[in-house]
């Protein structure tokens, strides 16, 4: 026995499909939005994530940057005294330049450089010049290095104060 159908039945059927495939695609089309919401919203967080550690990564390093540049007096005063004990050699003498070695280590494993050797080439970006001697060479050399300058990863935090030959 088969069953025949009424055009109207036929075409009311056509129609419930009809309309289930438009629900369907509909239903696609809201589930592509949302995805596409969904991964930039997780691109916007990975982002947000990204910026959030270099802040807080660069915020420590100016921290760090800043207890560093509070210490270069001290270096300068362990500098002045060593240079004093250099002319008589003495146990006092040998413990602050011990002690100075140890803090100067101790800083450069950090990141901190010393900067501004006598007979290096003059370069204003390291080096404040205070005073010139005449020299024979058309080229500047650092004749006598005033106060030591340091750079702290990669950054000049005070230019060394020398006196300039040439």
């Amino acid at each position: 026995m088969s069953e025949t159908f009424e055009p109207d039945e036929v075409a009311a059927s056509e129609d419930a499909v009809t309309q289930d495939i438009s629900e369907l695609t509909e239903a696609e089309l809201q589930r592509d939005e949302y995805l596409d919401a969904l991964q930039h919203l997780q691109a916007d967080f990975e982002n947000y994530r990204k910026r959030v550690a270099r802040s807080s990564e660069d915020a420590a390093q100016r921290a760090a940057g800043t207890l560093v540049a509070s210490l270069l007096p001290v270096l300068d005063a362990f500098d002045l005294a060593a240079a004093h004990f250099a002319a008589t050699p003495s146990e006092e003498g040998t413990a602050l330049n011990q002690s100075r070695a140890l803090l100067l280590d101790t800083l450069e494993k950090q990141g901190l450089e010393r900067l501004g050797e006598e007979g290096e080439p003059f370069d204003p970006q390291v080096h404040d010049a205070v005073a010139h001697v005449e020299g024979e060479d058309a080229e500047q050399l650092v004749e006598e290095v005033l106060r030591a300058g340091y750079r702290w990863k990669g950054s000049v935090l005070r230019p060394a104060m020398v006196k300039v030959r040439g």
